[in-house]
């Protein structure tokens, strides 16, 4: 293996250090970088968006040219610390904001068939504030829900009947017994069929 070491702040490039070989909590760190690469991109592009920035705008804002921003936004620029720092600023973002990883693919738990005293459905290791809340939805019922805001998650269990959870980018059916969580950052809706359903959710957001 090369004794050199990777450039202070390189989040992506791991070539020198041997990529078949490095590996961070089990997963090759290619496949790592390409995640975190993604997020980036994903985060930088949407808060952009959001606030109505072309990408000169946000050029001029943060000092770094067109053509860097372009490539960040498309997942194949290998950003330094610094670089991050002040797009992140000129965000109005924090660093863990425009590095972290949202959820996007639903987490379902199906209902087992056998009979247990308890079972863990879905858990999260952060610190932070949230909101339960028991639906009781009618049949041919569609209940809306805006987003619930930058790095909310939803988790939904499904006491009785069946619904059919719908966001832009997925949809997923559920019946009696099984949960779900999912990052609930964008408008999202739960749907009966010909019966009613009752439904227990919790929406969980940062404490800070």
């Amino acid at each position: 293996m090369d004794s050199r070491a990777a450039p202070a702040g390189d989040l992506g490039d791991v070539s020198r250090m041997g990529r078949e070989r490095v590996e961070c909590g089990g997963v090759p760190m290619t496949a790592l970088s390409e995640q975190v690469r993604a997020a980036i991109a994903g985060n930088v592009r949407h808060a952009r968006r959001t606030r109505g920035l072309s990408i000169r705008d946000l050029a001029d804002r943060c000092g770094f040219s067109k053509a860097m921003l372009s490539q960040i936004e498309r997942g194949l620029a290998n950003p330094t610390v610094e670089v991050l720092s002040g797009i992140a600023e000129a965000l109005d973002l924090s660093f863990a904001d425009i590095t972290r990883t949202p959820l996007y693919e639903p987490q379902v738990m199906r209902r087992t068939a056998a009979d247990a005293a308890a079972r863990t459905l879905l858990s999260s290791m952060d610190r932070r504030r949230f909101e339960i809340y028991e639906s009781l939805l009618p049949p041919e019922h569609s209940h809306e829900s805006a987003p619930h805001g930058r790095g909310s998650e939803e988790f939904a269990y499904v006491v009785s009947g069946a619904v059919t959870l719908e966001i832009a980018s997925w949809t997923v059916r559920l019946r009696a017994g099984d949960a779900v969580r999912f990052s609930s950052e964008a408008e999202h809706s739960y749907q009966t069929g010909a019966r009613a359903s009752r439904l227990l959710t919790m929406v969980s957001m940062p404490a800070d």
